[in-house]
């Protein structure tokens, strides 16, 4: 780190990001509170919150409700452009995945959703509302948006597992193209809730659009990522030809 410092709030930052990057601070543990950092570096608690909401900034602590600060495990390095399954792509770099399901319905489609999913207006849609964790860490929550003529009665199986091999199994589709989306974003309530995260936490949301083996579209996922939680990383070698 040569950044010259010059601020107080500096001083905070380098000692702190110092400690996370030689494992003093070492990922997943508790920081101080704040009280305790003030008293530490003789600074008032504006101060340090300017440094720490620095390195919230970075990705390299996170806060949760009523728990405070920690130091942010290692990112999951995540290629949409790959079909790796969310638990075989976990588990590929030595973490334990989970998944929740939260809620499922048969709710009226949005606009936005209408156009996504080429459908008429006042169209039904399954919807499927999930929490996955990286190491016991809520990390997204992903909302699923399903065409209900494709998948008769998938509101009744277990859908803790995989949709993509849900599809195959039961209804003989495969996933063939996929559209992504991917921008900043802030946590409105109820997904801050889910993730452990104050309310307007940057998040970074992944809308992605699949296809079936026949060019057909058969769903839409809306993917509320921690912001230090992931890497997009992608590979030309992966893609199809792109002009």
């Amino acid at each position: 780190m040569t950044e010259k410092i010059t601020t107080q709030a500096a001083t905070i930052y380098h000692a702190l990001a110092t400690q996370i990057i030689n494992g003093t601070l070492a990922s997943g543990s508790k920081l101080p509170p704040e009280r305790e950092l003030s008293d530490l570096f003789s600074t008032t608690r504006i101060t340090l919150r300017e440094a720490l909401q620095r390195m919230e900034a970075e990705g390299s602590i996170y806060r949760e409700s009523r728990r405070g600060w920690f130091v942010t495990p290692p990112r999951l390095v995540y290629n949409p452009f790959t079909n790796s399954l969310f638990h075989q792509m976990v588990e590929s770099q030595g973490r334990k995945a989970l998944t929740q399901v939260i809620s499922t319905s048969t709710e009226l489609a949005s606009p936005e959703l209408c156009l996504k999913l080429a459908v008429l207006p006042l169209s039904m849609l399954h919807c499927i509302r999930r929490l996955r964790s990286v190491d016991g860490r809520p990390v997204m929550f992903v909302e699923h948006y399903l065409k209900p003529e494709f998948f008769p009665d998938i509101l009744k199986l277990d859908l803790t597992q995989s949709l993509t091999l849900i599809y195959r199994k039961h209804y003989d589709i495969h996933c063939g193209r996929a559209t992504f989306d991917i921008y900043p974003t802030a946590a409105q309530a109820s997904v801050a809730n889910y993730l452990n995260l104050p309310e307007g936490s940057p998040l970074l949301m992944i809308i992605r659009v699949n296809y079936d083996q026949h060019g057909q579209i058969l769903d839409c996922d809306r993917e509320f990522w921690r912001h230090d939680a992931v890497r997009i990383s992608m590979d030309s070698q992966t893609l199809h030809s792109i002009p």
